[in-house]
Parts: C-alpha cells; structure tokens; sequence
C-alpha cells in the first residue's frame, strides 16, 4: 500500500514545488533531461554488447587486479556504474564470471564514477557546455533515423551527451537565479551533527533519483551556487555513493544467488566506505587541501576540491576492501547460502540474464549442460550403471559384469522430476528471450533448443530400451545376454566420453572426439545388426527376442546420435566462431560411414 502511494506522493511535491517556485522547476527539469541523457547514453552502450565488452568481461577476470582495472575503464568509458553494475551481474548469473571478479568489478567502477565528479566540476562549472548540447542532439537524432544497429547505438550516445550537457546546464542556471530569491545556506548545519543530516539527504535523494551522477550535478551546481556549504556537500556526496548501491540491488532481484551476493558486496563496499569517509572526515579534508594544493587547484575552488575528495574516499574504500575480497565471498557464501533446488527449478535462467545476448546464450548453455548432467545419471541408471562408477577409471567391461543391483529405479518418474520439467523451463525461457535478442543471437538460441531435444529424446530412448534390457540381461541365453550386455558397454562409453568432454570445456579436439564417437556408434550399429543377421541364421535365438533385439539396437543407436548432436551445439556454442570453424572441418555423413565400413572390411 505504501509503495502504490509513493509515487502520487512524489508527484503532488514536485507539482507544488513548480508552483510556488520557478527556480525549482527549473532545477528539477535540468535533472530530468540530465536523467534521460544517461538513459540514453545506457541505451547506447547497449546496442555495441554482444561483442567488446563481453570479450573483455570474459578475458580480462582471471586476476583480481584485471577485475578492478576493467570495472574503472568501463565506468570511465560510459559514464555509468548503473549499466556496469546491472551488467556485471547479468554476467554472473549466467556464470559466465565469478564472484570475485564481480566484486573486482564492482569496486573498480566505484572508483570510475568519480571521474563523472571530475568532468561536472572542472568542465561543466567553468564552460558553457550548452553550446555543445545542440550539435550533438541534431547528429544524434540523424543516426538514431539510420537503421544500422551502430549507427542507432552512436545516435544514442551522442543525443545523450547532449542531453546530459543541457541538464547540467539548466540546473546550474536554476540555482544561479535561486541565488536571488532563496538562500538555502542559511539552512546549512554545521559540525558533526551537519555532517550524519546531510548524509542522510544525499541517501535518500539518490535512492530516489536513482542515479549518483545526477545527484553529483545537483551538489556540485548548488555548491558552485553557494546554496550549500563545502562542508555540507562533502557529505551529501557521501551520501550519494552509498544511494547508489539500490540500482545494484534491484538489478539484483530477478538475479541468482550469486547475483544477489554481488549485490550485497556493492552495498557493503559502499557503506564500510561511507562510515570510513565520515568518522575520518577531518583527515580526509586535510588530504584533500594537500592534493589540491599539489595540481594547482585554488584553495577556493570548492567544486573542484569536491571531486578530489570524491576520488580520495572512494579510493581509500577501495584499499582498505580489496585486501579482504576472499574474506568477503567467503562470508557472503556463508550468510546467502546457495538453496538446494529442486531439480526441475533452474540455476541459470532468471531476467537479469536477458540484459545482454550473450549472457542470456551462455546461460541458457550452462542450464542446458545440466540437463545433460540430470539426463546422464538417468540414462546411466537407465542401463544398470553406477553413474559414479561410470565416471571414475574403472573399464566398462568390468562394471557390466557386476552384478545387478536389485534397486528401486523408477526411471519415469526420474524423468518426469529431473528431465522434463527442466527441458520445460528452458524452452519456455528460450520462447520468452527470443524475442529480445537480434536475429542471430536468437538463431543460436533456437539451435540450443534443438541441443535440449536431444538430450530428452535420448532419456525417451533409454526409458524404451530398459523395458526389456532390465529382463534380458538376466536371460539364461548366454547369446542374448551378450547382446544386451554389448549394448551397455556401447552406451556406457558413449556416456563417459561425452562427459568427458563435457568437464573439458570445448576447443578444437573436441569436434575431432565427437567425430571419433559418431564413427563409433556407426560401427555398433553395423555390428550389433551382423551379430543379430547371424543368430538368426543360426537358430540360436527366438524371432520375438530377436524383433525385440532389433528394436532395442536401434534405441541404442539413436541414444548415440542424438546425444552428439546435443554435445556438438552446447559443448561449442559459448565461442560461436570457433564452432562455426570447428564444424566445417567436422566429417559429414558419408565420411563417417566410409569411415566405419573401411574398419569394419
């Protein structure tokens, strides 16, 4: 009730505000257009993913230093810890990165924010910057007419400057004629008191606005305005970087688990940094006259010396936090425990991951290999294996010849609660998600989709083939006994060696490995098929078992192909050009049968 109120509440203030005040009005409508240019700078970020930034994401995480460099350079570029932080986390969720690098990230771009301070104080307090908003706003808009995808991302970053360069424009000219009216600096409170007050405001204010760059503008220009005092903006801005940390957290909400970690550490990152900067205030002030001092910033330069301490604090929190990042995820692991789903719930698929293509194509990869992780213990199970004895070094051979375990294996069920319901979920979420990506982006996800159907008509196949592998196998025919047993060690080694390759990450040997297999399962099925012909002819088994052998064979068979073509998409689809390389030099169908034949001749 009281959220359905907040926003007629906000609405009715602003509404009075503009009545009674035309300096506010202008104010408030400089921080508008202010807002709408980072949204559009954001928009215009967004139409170049799907290729540099998530290639620098994915490269440059592998040391805690590359994180943090990589979270600076990025906030730096766009202006934005938002997208950087509502991306990160995106990333995370579709584990294409991991918590420690997150968290690198995420304080790196603490850090890249406050060159924003820089460019408002030093450029937009001393230029006229309007005179460079409307150029900008007329190229912008020609390309975002242009239907180039690029184009429209460059039409969006430039119409954002300009919109950004006219808000910051229309809010320093807002206080400046507020200056003549009102003086807000008579309600200025000193002191220690001042301080934690004014702190609370700039908390507030940008859990409200939502945006820390659009508070620094309103500080900074009321601070240039001399409507606040240096003392009171200090802590505003304190303020401001802990508000910061709500657009993380609602990031966050869609997100898994390791999402909402990551959430969790912006947030602590932010007010361990904010509580240092409060109770050292007096230290850091001292800090900020010696640095200013040093790059010949006058003494009052108020504005400037803001963006200084701006720097100073928020790299303070940065040294004092980085040193206990593996502290930190391990008390994160601790108090946000990873729940145990059930095994038809998703781990990967969630709407933070739909933020980026190739977050959302990874993701769906990752919940299609644990489909096959799911589908390999039933199928395994399926043909009287251990699945942990299949995935240890113990020879096939030897684990068909142990004896059957009398167990209560209901391999329908199995499949209805760890099968099926998971292969809903993803193709339900691959339907939903299509629809937001480019075309070639949805073109791979259709081909995951297809990845999933194999893997789930392979589990049909086995459900089909246990019916009468489960008696036979335990037949007094030595002949046919031998059969099913050959089929077992065939599936078996199939099994393993997909997941194999599975646990090995992809890369060029594997397309040759599932060549190997493909040429392996083609020779099963002409030899099982001879076997058969030849027990036949000699009478040595039944028409109704060897109808059912036939059949059974034939299971077996599809089980093979449809499980390499499943691993063929999923084990290669997280580097799209190296599975576009690696399937042209791939056998076809006639080489993989000239192949077979010639060993079996």
């Amino acid at each position: 009730m009281l959220r359905k109120l907040l926003l007629p509440a906000i609405l009715l203030i602003l509404a009075y505000g503009f009545w009674i005040s035309p300096e506010f009005k202008q104010i408030s409508a400089g921080v508008a257009i202010f807002l709408f240019g980072m949204i559009s700078l954001e928009e215009g970020f967004r139409a170049f993913t799907g290729g540099l930034l998530e290639s620098l994401l994915r490269r440059m995480t592998d040391r805690l230093w590359k994180s943090l460099s990589l979270g600076i350079i990025t906030t730096t570029v766009m202006q934005s810890s938002s997208l950087v932080s509502v991306i990160t986390i995106s990333f995370l969720s579709a584990g294409l990165i991991g918590l420690t690098a997150g968290i690198g990230i995420i304080f790196g771009a603490n850090l890249g924010t406050t060159t924003g301070a820089w460019l408002i104080a030093g450029l937009g307090m001393k230029v006229d910057i309007s005179a460079y908003a409307m150029p900008l706003l007329v190229f912008g808009v020609i390309l975002l007419l242009q239907k180039s995808r690029s184009l429209k991302g460059v039409g969006y970053v430039l119409a954002g400057l300009g919109f950004v360069f006219l808000g910051i424009h229309y809010t320093k000219e807002g206080f400046a004629s507020l200056e003549n009216g009102l003086d807000l600096g008579v309600y200025a409170v000193p002191g220690f008191a001042g301080l934690l007050l004014f702190t609370g405001i700039g908390v507030a204010a940008t859990v409200v606005i939502q945006s820390s760059h659009a508070m620094l503008v309103l500080i900074i220009t009321a601070l240039a305005a001399q409507q606040i005092t240096y003392e009171n903006a200090l802590a505003l801005a304190i303020g401001a970087n802990i508000g910061t940390t709500i657009t993380a957290i609602i990031g966050a909400m869609g997100a898994n688990i390791d999402g909402k970690r990551l959430a969790a550490a912006h947030l602590l990152f932010n007010v361990v940094t904010g509580l240092v900067a409060i109770v050292a205030i007096r230290q850091l002030t001292v800090a900020v006259d010696l640095v200013s001092a040093a790059v010949h910033v006058a003494a009052d330069d108020y504005t400037l010396k803001l963006a200084v301490f701006h720097t100073l604090f928020n790299l303070l929190g940065v040294l004092l936090m980085l040193p206990f990042t593996g502290r930190i995820v391990r008390l994160l692991n601790r108090l946000l425990e990873t729940p145990v789903p059930a095994a038809v719930q998703p781990r990967y698929l969630n709407d933070s991951v739909m933020e980026l293509p190739q977050a959302t194509l990874e993701a769906v990869r990752q919940e299609i290999l644990r489909l096959y992780d799911h589908a390999f213990e039933v199928m395994a199970r399926g043909v009287n294996i251990s699945p942990e004895a299949l995935r240890s070094e113990i020879d096939i051979d030897v684990l068909v010849q142990r004896p059957l375990r009398q167990e209560n294996f209901d391999i329908d069920e199995e499949y209805d609660q760890r099968v099926k319901g998971l292969y809903g979920v993803i193709v339900a979420f691959i339907s939903r998600a299509s629809q937001a990506l480019p075309p070639a982006s949805a073109e791979q996800l259709f081909a995951l989709r297809e990845s999933a159907r194999h893997i789930v008509e392979a589990v049909k196949d086995t459900k089909h083939l246990r019916k009468n592998l489960t008696r036979h196998v335990l037949s007094p025919n030595s002949d046919i006994r031998r059969q099913y047993n050959g089929i077992r060690v065939h599936l078996g080694s199939v099994l393993r060696q997909l997941d194999e390759l599975r646990h090995e990450g992809g890369g060029p040997a594997t397309a040759l490995s599932l060549d190997a297999i493909r040429v392996e399962i083609e020779r099963f099925g002409e030899s099982i098929n001879s076997a058969i012909d030849q027990l036949i002819r000699d009478n040595r088994i039944a028409a109704d078992v060897a109808t059912s052998l036939m059949n059974d064979s034939g299971y077996a068979y599809h089980i093979g192909r449809n499980l390499v073509s499943a691993g063929e998409t999923a084990l290669l689809a997280h580097d799209q050009r190296l599975g576009h390389a690696v399937r042209s030099v791939a056998l076809d169908e006639a080489e993989i049968d000239e192949i077979a034949k010639a060993h079996r001749s």
